[in-house]
């Protein structure tokens, strides 16, 4: 559910959405797919660890959030080194986070 309200506060901030992924498998194959200029993650989809998805966004050299209500130090080594927003939070700073991720145009 809360996939969902953040991808509308992101459309409504003019973001396209390449996708919402609730699980793991359906995280790897939308980052196979390579459609998309940067992620966000949380740490847990849905009770499985997202480490393999921020090994693969980081293998692919795509930018990412990590958003997650836990906190940085309980973070996974997979998931080093990606900008990280503790949830919960404004959606004006999540949609600030990820401007500031995103390639230049």
């Amino acid at each position: 559910m809360l996939a969902f309200t953040l991808e509308d506060f992101l459309i409504d901030a003019g973001f396209e959405i390449a996708g919402v992924a609730g699980g793991l498998e359906t995280a790897l194959s939308m980052i196979e797919g390579g459609d998309c200029d940067a992620a966000i993650v949380d740490a847990n989809l849905a009770g499985v660890s997202a480490g393999p998805a921020a090994s693969a966004l980081k293998a692919r050299g795509l930018p990412f959030i990590v958003f997650s209500g836990y906190l940085p130090e309980q973070q996974k080594e997979a998931f080093s080194g990606a900008l990280f927003v503790q949830k919960p939070c404004q959606p004006d700073r999540l949609i600030q986070s990820l401007l500031s991720i995103l390639p230049s145009q």
